[in-house]
């Protein structure tokens, strides 16, 4: 039976808040081998929580609960929950204990109605929250009420906001739900990451040789974003794990260097990851992407060893005066060239002397397109001391997805040079 997710938050529900909830625990639950049936998103008033409930418990012997559990008048998730099961809600001293000390650290006192955090449903068990004030709970059912099929149930509670739900999640609840609910069968899933490869062209290489091992149970899926394309291979049972490896085997055969990662990587930190292991130095000059190529980068932990800096040199006096672009390139050709693009990664790798260098100027739209460049053009230069190139791209997308677009393909694009020492 599946699990089934009920997320509650009136400010989910009208667009004030991203219920980032939605991916991120159905991804950690698949990885563990547990299937989520259902998941729902519901007002923070009593009827619609107390409904979703027990619409869950009808069909899902377990299920998770986020929000609602604070201090103020519309956390009403921890006494709808107790009245539900008919429990008294009692106070944990440990955690009044907790949020004493939380507060006392801050050299503060304890806002009002604060310690109404420290209340539980009688029976239920407590799960500490180390990154926050409201614990976690769960409530193991050895009826579920709510079905007529024999068999018990859980139900478990988690704190809204993502800083303390994600780390609760990870280290308590996990362990938990091994315990109370393990998987019916093995599961082993591994997730592929490429990058600039479009996913109908992934399919079409890696489907047929991965064929003879569908028909012996593996699944494949396909998740495509902007410039990536994740590949996920998966399978249930005894031999989960050799299905898997093998399928790995031959998908890195087949698709080669566009795999630059596995599970949650990052293509910005492969980059960092290999520049560092060969004391290599990148640095970016950047108009249209506006520094984002280096905001990615930056945000890698360890960036500082590898990274010496970046331009933002939006416009044409910048890449003259900051950059070193020949004026007459700029009247000749634009600032929307192979040549300007070339010039400006070539400058700043001379000027910054790191290793590597690149660039990116293009015309991100809406406006200022023309039939020979039209909205979406770009060209992205990469530099280094042996040679400097630039290559054409064009991405008619909106601004942020054209952003993105262009950072993937300098990031990929200097991924590949280093790994194969060329241009």
């Amino acid at each position: 039976m599946g699990i089934e997710i009920i997320n509650t938050g009136s400010e989910l529900m009208i667009g004030r808040v991203l219920n980032t909830h939605s991916q991120w625990l159905c991804a950690q639950l698949d990885s563990l081998g547990y299937t989520v049936s259902r998941q729902v998103t519901v007002n923070d008033d009593g009827p619609s929580i107390v409904n979703a409930v027990k619409d869950a418990l009808s069909r899902s012997d377990t299920v998770i609960v986020t929000g609602g559990l604070g201090p103020t008048a519309d956390d009403l998730t921890r006494p709808l929950i107790a009245k539900l099961f008919g429990r008294r809600l009692l106070t944990d001293d440990s955690t009044l204990e907790r949020i004493q000390a939380f507060f006392a650290k801050r050299g503060t006192a304890v806002p009002f109605h604060c310690e109404v955090q420290a209340q539980y449903p009688e029976g239920a068990l407590v799960i500490p929250n180390d990154y926050g004030t409201a614990p976690g709970l769960l409530i193991e059912l050895e009826q579920n009420p709510f079905r007529s099929e024999t068999g018990k149930a859980v139900l478990i509670l988690l704190p809204g906001p993502p800083r303390e739900l994600h780390p609760m999640f990870t280290e308590r609840v996990i362990p938990l739900l091994h315990e109370k609910m393990p998987p019916a069968e093995d599961y082993v899933s591994l997730t592929l990451k490429t990058a600039c490869t479009g996913e109908s062209t992934i399919e079409r290489q890696v489907a047929p040789a991965l064929e003879e091992l569908v028909h012996q149970g593996l699944e494949i899926g396909y998740c495509a974003r902007v410039g990536e394309v994740e590949l996920r291979l998966s399978a249930r049972g005894s031999q989960a794990r050799k299905i898997v490896d093998q399928a790995e085997t031959i998908s890195r055969a087949t698709l080669g260097e566009i795999i630059f990662g596995t599970g949650s990587d990052k293509l910005e930190q492969t980059v960092v990851r290999l520049l560092s292991e060969r004391h290599q130095t990148l640095s970016t000059a950047e108009s249209c992407t506006g520094g984002f190529i280096a905001h990615r980068v930056t945000n890698v932990p360890g960036a500082s060893e590898i990274f010496m800096g970046s331009c933002v040199t939006y416009s044409n006096e910048a890449k003259i005066n900051l950059l070193g672009v020949n004026p007459e390139t700029l009247r000749q050709y634009g600032a929307v060239s192979e040549q300007t693009a070339r010039e400006m990664a070539e400058g700043l790798r001379r000027r910054m002397g790191t290793d590597y260098a690149v660039s990116a100027t293009g015309i991100a739209g809406p406006g200022g397109g023309t039939p020979e460049k039209p909205v979406g053009t770009v060209y992205i230069g990469l530099s280094t001391a042996q040679k400097t190139e630039a290559r054409k791209q064009v991405y008619n997308y909106d601004r942020e997805a054209f952003k993105m677009a262009v950072s993937q393909f300098a990031l990929d694009w200097i991924r590949r040079v280093i790994l194969s020492g060329k241009i």
